[in-house]
């Protein structure tokens, strides 16, 4: 007999399209002897044989599904390295650099431990890691990250009555590059090509504001990214938001936005509250996500004949943008991210 529990893992397995045929054929076993087959009608019906199935029968009420995915004792392929051999190569890997190199490849550590490649690769592969690869990360070092993450975060989880939430940030020194010779469209086997030699036609720098809520964005370009132009941007936002409503404003700490003008400016504008995020800390505005959008879908494979036709490029994004906009959802809560960076100090320390 076989649970309900049983047979529905059973009938999953087999409607699975990736489970094993080894295992198919056990499933099959088991679910037609519980319909009252015949042990010589099941081989038949399977093209197996009858020991097999009795096999497999006696298995599954002995140890239920998991007895088929162990080997049994004296079962399987033999190892073909000696368990002290792996524990060398995985010490090697997390405490030792190759000679004249940073990263160890397969090759280097293969030769190293006088093992194969394709050995140090799959020892590699069950730790589930890449030597060749890194991550960067930084950790942000202000005495009052927690309350201005806190600050920050209770915007985008519960937002003032009666105001807009802005992300505001510029992207500076946008190149406007123009490829010498076209690149090769795509086709069938081959991406779509691009040279990596190009003219410069000059730079703009793009103030912009995320309206948090709603996913549209207000944005000029400029020639440069001083307090002289972040001034005219927050007269553009004033012009363009209603009078009424209150602006809060999360923005980094560069210098032009708390430049002396800049204070005197907002102190005869009441409606605007600045809401800085931590040093070291822009995942933290999502104008960055947008900014990063528009990179990815308009920037990155551009090409550009003047400085007017990308700004005028950059623009039709926006419009674009404007027309369907698509808010970005901020869920983290303020503890899940201390619990992750308190967990990332802990292991820095742990190596030092």
């Amino acid at each position: 007999m076989i649970t309900p529990e049983q047979r529905q893992t059973l009938e999953t397995w087999i409607a699975a399209r990736k489970t094993p045929q080894r295992l198919v054929l056990r499933t099959q076993i088991v679910l037609q002897a519980a319909a009252g087959r015949a042990h010589q009608r099941i081989a038949r019906g399977l093209n197996t044989s009858r020991p097999t199935v009795v096999l497999w029968r006696q298995r599954f009420h002995a140890g239920g599904t998991a007895a088929w995915t162990e080997a049994a004792p004296g079962r399987g392929r033999k190892p073909q390295i000696r368990a002290e051999k792996v524990r060398q190569i995985v010490e090697a890997t997390l405490h030792q650099r190759p000679p004249a190199a940073t990263p160890w490849s397969t090759r280097t550590m293969a030769r190293a431990q006088g093992v194969s490649q394709t050995r140090v690769r799959r020892i590699w592969d069950a730790h589930g890691w890449p030597p060749h690869r890194t991550r960067t990360f930084k950790l942000s070092r202000d005495p009052h990250f927690v309350e201005k993450l806190t600050d920050v975060v209770g915007l985008y989880l519960n937002p003032p009555d009666q105001a807009l939430v802005l992300g505001v940030d510029e992207k500076s020194e946008i190149q406007a590059l123009d490829r010498t010779p076209p690149g090769l469209p795509m086709k069938k086997g081959r991406c779509g090509t691009l040279t990596h030699d190009y003219k410069r036609h000059g730079t703009t720098t793009r103030f912009a504001a995320l309206n948090v809520l709603q996913g549209t964005v207000v944005g000029e370009c400029t020639a440069r990214h001083r307090q002289q132009e972040f001034l005219r941007f927050l007269r553009k936002l004033d012009r363009e938001t209603p009078l009424e409503w209150a602006l809060h404003l999360i923005l980094d700490n560069y210098g032009t936005h708390t430049h002396p003008r800049v204070k005197a400016w907002l102190a005869k504008h009441r409606r605007f509250f600045l809401h800085p995020t931590p040093t070291s800390s822009s995942w933290l505005n999502l104008i960055e996500r947008w900014f990063r959008e528009l990179t990815q879908k308009r920037l990155r494979r551009g090409t550009f004949a003047s400085l007017a036709e990308l700004q005028k490029a950059i623009q039709e994004y926006l419009d674009q943008n404007n027309r369907q906009p698509k808010p970005f959802v901020w869920t983290a809560r303020v503890e899940d991210i201390l619990a992750k960076v308190n967990h990332c100090k802990a292991i820095l320390n742990s190596h030092h």
